[in-house]
Formats: structure tokens, sequence, C-alpha cells
């Protein structure tokens, strides 16, 4: 039940956001979430979009590098202790979360967490024992 992530290794220069997301508008691909972790000269973008394959293709023209990354989305209420409730379970399973980042629709119903791990399938099982909502792959183009 793994959402697909994209990972885009990039310059820190004036102008490669432009391109990137110039691309993606030109593929008519939109963007759900995204993160960036930079250092002083490159970075890793990553971002979880309505369509993977096209938005691959369309940075991949750009000579962009990209990859593709499975990672755990999961649906928490929108209200203090929710996250906090997600990382315990994980941590009582002894399931690390690598990184994550976070994004709110507009139905105010969800936060919504995209989690990195080591075992995906682990960390599905353990959450939906506890009651936690994953997010599906089919969710993110309805957000």
């Amino acid at each position: 039940m793994a959402i697909k992530q994209l990972s885009i290794f990039i310059e820190n220069k004036e102008g490669t956001l432009v391109t990137i997301t110039d691309a993606l508008a030109k593929a008519e691909v939109d963007i759900r979430a995204m993160s960036v972790a930079d250092t002083q000269d490159f970075g890793i973008l990553r971002l979880i979009v309505t369509d993977i394959d096209k938005a691959k293709a369309a940075l991949e023209e750009n000579n962009c590098f990209v990859s593709i990354t499975n990672v755990v989305g999961v649906a928490i209420s929108d209200q203090p202790g929710s996250l906090a409730k997600v990382a315990r379970i994980l941590k009582e399973n002894d399931i690390n979360i690598e990184y994550m980042y976070a994004f709110i629709t507009v139905s105010k119903k969800y936060a919504y967490v995209v989690l990195r791990v080591e075992d995906n399938a682990a960390a599905e099982k353990i959450l939906t024992d506890n009651g936690i909502e994953l997010v599906k792959e089919s969710d993110i183009s309805e957000m």
C-alpha cells in the first residue's frame, strides 16, 4: 500500500526549482507534498505528485536525476498528539523513521504525513493494526 515519492537530486542554484516546477506544470502534474533537504551546493527535493510516471518522464526530459522511492502515507486526525501516537507506535515496534514531512489538504479532516522507514510493509501492518489510516496511491490524485 506504499505510495511513490519522487526524489530529485538538485543543484542549489537560482532557477533550479523553476525548471522543475515548469516541467511538472507542462506535464499537467500536480504536486501534493514537497520537502527539500539541502546543503550549500546540492539538495534533494522530494515530491508526492498526482501522476508519478508523467512527472518522472517530464523531469528526465529536463535533465533531472530522478528516482522513485516507496514511502508510507499516513492520514492522522488534525489535532495535537496525533503524530506523537504514530511515532510512538513505530518506536514501540522497533521501526525507525528515517525522515518525514507533512501536508494538509483543503478538507481539514486530516493531516497527511509521509514517512520513510526501512520496512514499509511492517510499518503499514503495525499502523493499520493500531487503527491508523494509511494513504493509498489512488488517494493522492483525489486530494
